[in-house]
């Protein structure tokens, strides 16, 4: 069970430790506004798609550190995912290879993240 004051202190942290506004680490997020303000009073806990947004966009935040307090913040594991765009590019599979994986299942959604934290999803239509 998390401690909602305690989360509340480590959430503030990472917008603060980022320079951003309530609004803008919302739109960051990709959550209305009024969901940070109500975490932030205390009025609302964090959902789990809320964690996970944070997390997704922010990679320096560790899971457990945000729930529970316990590890660091920012990360300071080694990071070897992080390679230049070309180096990547140079290693991904052709299109045509990519539906046709080792499981055989149709790609429903490709998210790419950007080093300034913010991200896209591309979903099949």
């Amino acid at each position: 069970m998390i401690n909602n004051k305690e989360f509340t202190k480590r959430l503030q942290n990472v917008i603060d430790f980022y320079g951003e506004s309530a609004s803008s680490f919302a739109e960051k997020i990709g959550v209305q506004r009024s969901s940070i303000s109500h975490i932030l009073s205390g009025r609302n806990k964090p959902s789990l798609d809320f964690v996970l947004k944070v997390l997704s966009a922010f990679p320096e935040v560790e899971l457990y550190w945000l729930m529970n307090g316990k590890g660091e913040f920012p990360s300071s594991k080694d990071q070897t995912f992080q390679e230049p765009i070309s180096e990547v590019k140079k290693e991904t599979t052709p299109k045509e290879d990519i539906s046709s994986s080792e499981t055989d299942k149709p790609i429903e959604r490709i998210v790419i993240f950007y080093q300034d934290g913010t991200f896209k999803s591309f979903e099949h239509s």
